[in-house]
């Protein structure tokens, strides 16, 4: 059973959130069959966090790992092989397409190959221009006194 949101009173009310929306939008509307290759997301301290995709069978010329502005893709294709026959085939060799939305600040500081699982780390790092600071607040009496002079000159 699927259930459809509607989001127009969302997009009527708000300024500048409608990515978000298309956001949850095409999550719903997401093919059931898109669970491959399963993946794992963990925060590893306040800014850094780690995206482990379990890619048994490809190996590191097989997949291939894009940053581009907020999306990370990772995308698997196994070369083509000469039929060979399989009695079974239970490791699965799918071609896949990944694209994992990134907040802003977030980038991608390492990927590797550990016992079957492509790890990739990524930390958030925060512009200093774009951190909140704090201002301080002079006296009434001296910025009152510094705009007059300014009038009188």
């Amino acid at each position: 059973m699927r259930t459809t949101f509607d989001f127009a009173p969302l997009w009527r009310s708000t300024i500048g959130f409608d990515h978000l929306a298309d956001l949850v939008d095409s999550t719903l509307r997401r093919p059931s069959e898109d669970h491959y290759p399963p993946y794992n997301i963990e925060r590893t301290s306040e800014d850094h966090y780690r995206l482990s995709l379990a890619v048994a069978g490809f190996g590191a010329d097989d997949i291939a790992v894009t940053a581009e502005q907020n999306a990370l893709t990772i995308e698997g294709r196994k070369p083509e092989k000469a039929a060979g026959e399989y009695l079974y085939q239970g490791i699965a060799a799918l071609p896949f397409r990944r694209v994992f939305n990134l907040a802003d600040y977030v980038q991608v500081k390492d990927a590797c190959f550990r016992d079957g699982l492509l790890i990739i780390d990524l930390v958030r790092e925060v512009p200093e221009a774009m951190k909140p600071r704090r201002i301080q607040i002079g006296s009434g009496a001296s910025a009152v006194s510094q705009i007059e002079q300014k009038k009188a000159a």
